[in-house]
């Protein structure tokens, strides 16, 4: 066994290790948030999957970066066969070995890989201007500034880093075959690298030219299995999360909000919609949690939504109540969510808070995160859950805390409180002099 190989297999070891820890932890996180019923379609699910997920269709709502998006997410799908391809030559000490049982669809698939990668370098090279140089507004909110925006930055380093490596790696190979050099299978030219490769390596020895091919292909190796421990730190975690994500995502209608049967049922009492002997007032009955004050209340798949967000800013793109200058950020709402799921993992994992059956205390709740008036200056439109190219819901954790808020805090903001009072008081939103359903009367004389 060769030097490279012990090295590879103890850097796969390492990864592997630290990749198991780290998802497992993402997973625990993600559980945090409470159970939750599935709408039960199942063929749904699965074409939004291949729509939304893998066929990008929300994306293309804006043509001109979801092309370029396309190129990167095609190249990062694609490339997936030449890094099976590495990972077993790192084992077993091979170099292509793919290429003698693939013959000419080897070559066609490596060429393939080739012009993704150049489409992608293109594409990379035109986000780092869009988000450096052309400063578009979405990509300069508040909540953007800091960290979001060198995470963003990072990972496209990251694949400048990557296509250096394919380039390097196959450009060098490129020229040893010419050269016969042994080790080097003749898989015929590349697509870019077939007339590039000759071009940047024509004139160096047959060691050099080794030494290009394995600092390119350890280079490739090394940044992705760097980039896949990153991304869970990243954004760009959406690259993994973005399925389940979809998967799981509510199919009803994105007009329809979830109600609570005991609020729903006591509000029609008041309404006079249904008797009131329908309405339990067993006092004995323990009262249901009303919204969410912390992780912990939220529906799991919010927290998830919180992990797979993207931070392309669609949502509070198309926020009217942002658009208007209200401090409401739907995407700042599902970042502050990750925050605070990542405080509260980081107390367990240091023993910092301890769980006490089962609950969790620090003295702190996403309203520390999450103001109040960001809350209440929502609509409830839904522009945001459309705009989601990934079908995340920044609706759904705002209602919840609005819930709680308004339910358990006896608080709200004071323009509401009178609607609050009137439809308890007349069973109608606006105050009215008269009961709500005078008007039947009338009705009823005529009939009579």
């Amino acid at each position: 066994m060769s030097i490279q190989q012990i090295a590879f297999l103890i850097l796969l070891g390492a990864v592997s290790f630290l990749a198991f820890k780290r998802y497992s932890r993402l997973r625990r996180n993600i559980l945090l948030g409470k159970e939750t019923n599935l709408e039960a379609n199942s063929g749904q699910r699965w074409k939004n999957v291949l729509l939304v997920a893998f066929g990008q269709k929300k994306m293309f709502k804006n043509w001109i970066p979801a092309i370029l998006h396309f190129f990167i997410y095609a190249a990062f799908v694609i490339t997936q066969i030449e890094l099976i391809e590495i990972i077993i030559d790192g084992i077993f000490g091979t170099h292509r070995f793919f290429a003698p049982s693939l013959g000419g669809l080897y070559n066609f698939i490596i060429s393939f890989i080739e012009v993704l990668s150049a489409l992608a370098l293109f594409a990379t090279i035109i986000f780092l201007w869009r988000r450096n140089l052309l400063k578009i507004p979405r990509f300069k909110k508040p909540e953007m500034k800091g960290w979001p925006t060198k995470d963003a930055n990072l990972i496209l380093i990251g694949e400048l880093l990557l296509l250096t490596g394919i380039c390097c790696m196959n450009g060098a190979d490129m020229v040893l075959q010419d050269m016969n050099a042994n080790h080097y299978y003749q898989t015929g030219d590349f697509a870019i690298t077939g007339w590039l490769g000759p071009a940047l390596f024509g004139g160096m020895s047959e060691s050099g030219l080794i030494a290009v091919e394995r600092f390119g292909w350890w280079l490739h190796i090394t940044v992705v299995f760097a980039f896949l421990i990153y991304l869970t730190y990243s954004k760009h975690l959406h690259v993994i999360l973005a399925f389940p994500n979809v998967f799981f995502a509510r199919i009803k209608s994105r007009g329809e909000m979830t109600n609570m049967p005991e609020i729903m049922n006591e509000v029609k009492s008041m309404m006079g919609l249904i008797p009131e002997e329908e309405v339990s007032t067993d006092m004995t009955e323990e009262l249901p949690a009303f919204g969410a004050k912390d992780i912990f209340e939220l529906d799991w798949r919010t927290i998830m939504n919180a992990y797979t967000c993207t931070e392309c800013g669609r949502c509070t793109n198309e926020c009217p109540a942002n658009i208007t200058g209200k401090q409401l950020s739907p995407r700042k709402i599902l970042m502050d969510i990750r925050d605070r799921v990542e405080e509260v993992s980081d107390n367990i994992d240091t023993g910092k808070v301890e769980m006490v059956d089962g609950k969790y205390d620090d003295g702190k709740s996403l309203f520390d995160y999450i103001s109040k008036e960001e809350l209440y200056a929502c609509t409830a439109c839904n522009a945001c859950v459309e705009a989601c190219p990934v079908m995340i819901d920044p609706l759904a954790p705002i209602l919840e805390m609005r819930r709680y808020d308004i339910l358990s805090e006896s608080a709200g903001p004071k323009d509401w409180l009178p609607m609050f009072n009137s439809i308890e008081q007349v069973g109608a939103v606006w105050q009215m002099p008269d009961a709500r359903d005078k008007w039947t009367e009338q009705l009823n004389k005529k009939e009579s």
